[in-house]
């Protein structure tokens, strides 16, 4: 049997040998047809150029692509929209070869959608509140049933409809349905505004009228149904209720979209809406909201110059604004009123010394002082800053943080009658139980001032955001609504049942920097810390600054040394990075990529000064920041070499698109969405309006030192000639805060000077503008990005 098969294989190979050295000879005698070249990469666009000249302070400079701004140009628009579809044409034959990736990256993207039948509910008084979606509908319905009712909900599926077969009763109300309001406002539905009035016997709502692109303002009576013959207001920006729900107040904007009045609206009257103020200076914004407890509004007032907040009676709203708290300069702050005491969350500047970090005061609301004096509720720490606060008529809650750490802890109210500041452990605060690697804390609606629970997102790069629900008189929690990654499903937990199962593992937390939850209990936040590592890391600026930056891989499919990775980075208006779990990253991180977070100054989550360090005239130190991640990835072995990309959203696509004029080969392609790159001309010759915020944070032209830093950082006036750029994604739309023009400016004048490769192409993909709306759609554009990203740098 042995010989056998060793002849057997012996006679293959000498048949195999035969076929080699015959086919040589035919290839002596016969010339084989010649295999077809490859079809040449499709070149892209140019658009035409029409040289305008500008002059600022000592400065002349040429912009061949300002045409494309001229919106009330009618033949420059045309030429604009024949140049947008060319664009189209390009990146669709440039993609072409991915579009099988595509298609299975958009269904495993779409296995993973979060379909939630219905948020969860939110009892206020008597009522629970919930949007649901019905079958073969675009838009959700706002519902209301009585929580007496209805004790165990579990979804908009039982009992079906709102229909309790028990009873024979319905128990649900519709209250709005979007789908109706979108027939009013052309197919389009999207709200901004929502307030239930606090009798609960009305609904004030804004919808955005395409047509006008403006928000207008309903009132709907929600025992009828039926929409109020007043207000109906165009361009309304604020809502708050008064008089128990008897009245209205709103604020308009002007043509350029700044709050500038307030009117106050009897619901039912025939009478004119009144107007309480007007601000002529148009360098004044106007912003109202309601205290939690419906005994006030508060009116913020705020200018480059100054910040101020009124006080009005929601009992008697024609009775005038008592001022009770002014700053110098921009500044935020939040007044709540809690049973004769007015606290105010600010962080102006303390004895004209900038602070780092925010803190509260308190003030009797019957205070005769003028000006009104104020007291310091905690006496100050360093190591643990107050991010946020939130109240009820039983506790103070905190959100906090020490050094990266978050943490929720409530106080019981009222606050002795101390004059003096103490520190925050004097008052025996209770902190809440969280999962590890925290990056942020939302507070949810909470509308039920009278209500000992309280609900708050908790977000984690490696855990679905988790939407959870405090009891404060017990420490208890419950998770109510959390997508499971593991099972490719949402998991909704509404009623008791399972709230008492997860209270009896947890127990109160006394006060400690110590707050994780415990190792046991992990399972029950949906942690993905068994199969996603989260790293954190402390960057060395070229300044010697350490800049956090944190680093996301799958356990599994990480590729020591010879990993892709997409570096993320924002780093402006003092705003956190979004290091939330994003399903969609889950295809990048099943293949090996290292997923990063560079919080550059400017950013958030490292109090004011390092906000103040990366704006106006420091710029600069943002964009040398995520230069120094980029590098430390690379130099680390942690990304490979050559195998880096980058990825920006509006303010952040500004970032990294400063970096790639800077480095252009560090990166092998990057994603710009929606960005902010032709800051010069944004900021001077501004077509969509700006607000003070803006200016405050990347500088006013006016001043020269401030013009000639935004000249420096500005993207569109910085592209290096005759280099090779990585290749780059920009998608953008005509309804951005940052117009479709600035994404088309660059991205012409990239391909105009820079080396032309077409492995390193340059794309602009223009999405429609009800991308946010629609899931299915996000899910395609989230597919072409993550195709673009691997057939340009892991191909």
């Amino acid at each position: 049997m042995l010989r056998h098969l060793r002849t057997t294989v012996r006679h293959r190979s000498t048949i195999i040998l035969w076929h080699h050295h015959n086919h040589y000879h035919r290839s002596a005698k016969y010339n084989p047809p010649k295999t077809a070249n490859p079809p040449s990469p499709p070149k892209p666009p140019k658009a035409p150029q029409k040289p305008q000249t500008f002059t600022f302070h000592d400065v002349t400079w040429e912009d061949p692509y300002s045409w494309m701004s001229s919106l009330q140009d009618k033949v420059a628009m045309r030429h604009m929209d024949m140049y947008m579809e060319q664009e189209e044409k390009y990146t669709e034959a440039v993609m072409s070869d991915t579009e099988r990736l595509q298609t299975k990256l958009q269904s495993e993207m779409a296995s993973r959608l979060n379909f939630d039948l219905s948020t969860p509910p939110l009892r206020w008084g008597p009522w629970l509140y919930y949007r649901r979606v019905e079958e073969g509908k675009q838009y959700p319905v706002l519902c209301r049933r009585l929580a007496s009712l209805n004790e165990e909900f579990i979804s908009h599926k039982s009992p079906s409809s709102g229909f309790d077969f028990t009873s024979g009763k319905r128990i649900e109300q519709k209250l709005l349905d979007y789908n109706q309001e979108a027939e009013r406002f052309g197919g389009y539905a999207y709200e901004e505004l929502s307030e239930i009035s606090p009798d609960h016997k009305f609904l004030a709502y804004t919808m955005y009228d395409t047509d006008n692109a403006y928000f207008k303002l309903s009132v709907r009576n929600l025992n009828s149904g039926a929409l109020c013959s007043k207000p109906h207001a165009n361009r309304v920006s604020n809502l708050a209720w008064v008089k128990d729900g008897q009245a209205l107040l709103y604020v308009v904007t002007d043509e350029n979209k700044r709050p500038y009045r307030i009117y106050c609206s009897m619901i039912g009257s025939t009478d004119e809406d009144v107007l309480l103020l007007e601000e002529q200076d148009e360098n004044v914004y106007v912003n109202i909201r309601h205290t939690k407890d419906f005994h006030f509004v508060t009116v913020n007032t705020f200018s480059p110059i100054f910040s101020k907040v009124f006080l009005i009676n929601a009992a008697d709203p024609f009775s005038g604004m008592n001022l009770v708290w002014e700053s110098e300069g921009i500044v935020h702050c939040v007044l709540e009123h809690h049973q004769g005491y007015l606290y105010l969350f600010t962080d102006a500047p303390k004895d004209g010394q900038i602070v780092d970090s925010h803190y509260l005061l308190r003030s009797p609301v019957d205070s005769s002082s003028n000006p009104r004096i104020w007291e310091n509720v905690f006496i100050g720490d360093q190591n643990l800053v107050i991010e946020d606060v939130d109240f009820c008529n039983s506790h103070l809650v905190l959100i906090t943080r020490e050094g990266r750490k978050y943490g929720i802890c409530s106080v019981a109210l009222p606050l002795p009658g101390w004059k003096q500041a103490v520190h925050l452990r004097e008052l025996q605060p209770h902190f809440l139980p969280l999962p590890k690697h925290v990056c942020n804390i939302s507070p949810g609606p909470n509308y039920d001032y009278y209500s000992k629970t309280m609900r708050f997102t908790i977000s984690s790069p490696v855990m679905p955001d988790a939407v959870v629900d405090y009891d404060l008189s017990n420490g208890k929690w419950n998770i109510v609504q959390q997508q499971n990654m593991l099972h490719e499903r949402t998991r909704i937990l509404y009623g008791t049942a399972l709230s008492s199962a997860i209270a009896e593992k947890t127990t109160n937390v006394k006060f400690s920097s110590m707050n994780d939850v415990k190792s046991e209990d992990r399972n029950l936040w949906n942690d993905l810390s068994e199969f996603y590592a989260c790293e954190h890391h402390d960057v060395s600026s070229y300044d010697g600054a350490m800049v956090p930056l944190t680093i996301v891989y799958s356990r599994k499919n990480r590729k020591d040394n010879q990993s892709p990775g997409l570096l993320h980075g924002h780093g402006a208006y003092g705003e956190i990075l979004d290091k939330r779990w994003l399903s969609e990253l889950k295809s990048l991180l099943d293949r090996g990529w290292i997923v990063a977070y560079a919080d550059v100054r400017g950013g958030g989550g490292g109090g004011k000064k390092w906000h103040h360090d990366g704006r106006r005239t420091k710029k600069q130190n943002s964009i040398k920041d995520y230069i120094s991640c980029a590098k430390y990835l690379v130099e680390k072995e942690i990304v490979q070499e050559n195998k880096l990309a980058g990825w920006g959203y509006s303010v952040g696509g500004l970032l990294v698109a400063s970096a790639i004029n800077c480095c252009p080969d560090l990166f092998r392609a990057a994603v710009l969405k929606v960005p902010f790159l032709d800051a010069t001309n944004t900021l001077l010759y501004p077509i969509l309006p700006l607000t003070a915020a803006d200016y405050e944070e990347f500088g006013y032209p006016g001043d020269i030192d401030e013009f000639h830093a935004i000249r420096k950082f500005s993207p569109y006036d910085n592209i290096q000639k005759d280099a090779l750029y990585p290749a780059v994604l920009v998608s953008s739309s005509f309804n951005t805060r940052f117009g479709v023009w600035e994404a088309a400016k660059w991205v012409a004048r990239v391909r105009e000077q820079t080396i032309y490769d077409p492995k390193h192409p340059i794309l602009l993909n223009l999405t429609i503008d009800i991308v946010e709306e629609n899931r299915y759609l996000q899910c395609k554009e989230s597919a072409l990005e993550t195709a673009f990203l691997l057939k340009t740098v892991d191909s």
